[in-house]
């Protein structure tokens, strides 16, 4: 792929399933066409805003303010997140996906607003956490609309899991949150049944539900507007890390 976008700086992205892991991914590569901007953005930006899993984010030396840290999980194109990053300078912001036209994009806009508190990877969620995240470093951990993989023969790729919980406890700061939105019911159910089995969180809304209002710090995605035309619910889950 660097080489049909002849793009020196880009991430090198394995294939899935040719890690020797052979792990369950919760996502499947499905690069798309880029538009002449985000291949622009990846060859300009790349080298100033990527991270990789060589150059892990290990005790903040990437970003060596000191401020809270907050990472978001799958970011799509990325609009939610450079508005996060830019109406808050006062947290740096890690964003993770691995579809190169969403990170291009984000890149493109990043770049437009000369971001200073915002870096990426274009890896598996997983292996950055495993691999390049320092234990307890995480103030927040954001994860919006997860592919909530419909069909049950395909619900052991859904991300949250106890595992995947077990491994945000480890990186999550004790009093550090794990938030994430879902327009799928069932899996917002599951969600809260996995969390409740989970041990280390307790749900942050006053009342003891395992929902919470949506904060007016995440801004209403392009995908979410989408789904309220078509009348579907959303629901925030604010879990915070004991």
């Amino acid at each position: 792929m660097k080489a049909d976008m002849n793009l020196a700086a880009a991430p090198d992205l394995p294939l899935e399933g040719t890690d020797k892991t052979f792990r369950i991914r919760s996502f499947i590569r499905r690069q798309g066409r880029m538009t002449v901007a985000q291949k622009k953005a990846l060859e300009v930006f790349w080298p100033r805003y990527g991270l990789s899993l060589q150059n892990p984010l290990m005790e903040n030396a990437l970003l060596p303010r000191g401020v809270p840290l907050i990472l978001e999980i799958g970011f799509g194109n990325g609009d939610s997140l450079v508005a996060m990053a830019e109406a808050h300078p006062e947290y740096d912001y890690i964003g993770i996906e691995v579809h190169l036209p969403g990170v291009g994009h984000l890149l493109h806009r990043a770049g437009e607003l000369n971001l200073q508190n915002l870096k990426v990877y274009a890896d598996d969620a997983i292996d950055v956490l495993q691999q390049a995240v320092k234990d307890q470093s995480l103030d927040r951990v954001q994860l919006f609309f997860p592919d909530p993989w419909h069909k049950k023969r395909h619900h052991k790729r859904r991300i949250v899991n106890a595992d995947f919980l077990s491994l945000l406890h480890q990186k999550i700061k004790p009093g550090g949150q794990f938030h994430v939105a879902t327009d799928w019911k069932p899996y917002a159910l599951q969600i809260a049944e996995t969390l409740k089995a989970a041990q280390g969180f307790t749900p942050s809304a006053p009342d003891g539900s395992p929902f919470s209002e949506r904060p007016h710090d995440r801004p209403i995605t392009k995908f979410e507007h989408r789904g309220q035309r078509l009348g579907h619910g959303v629901w925030d889950l604010i879990w915070t890390r004991q």
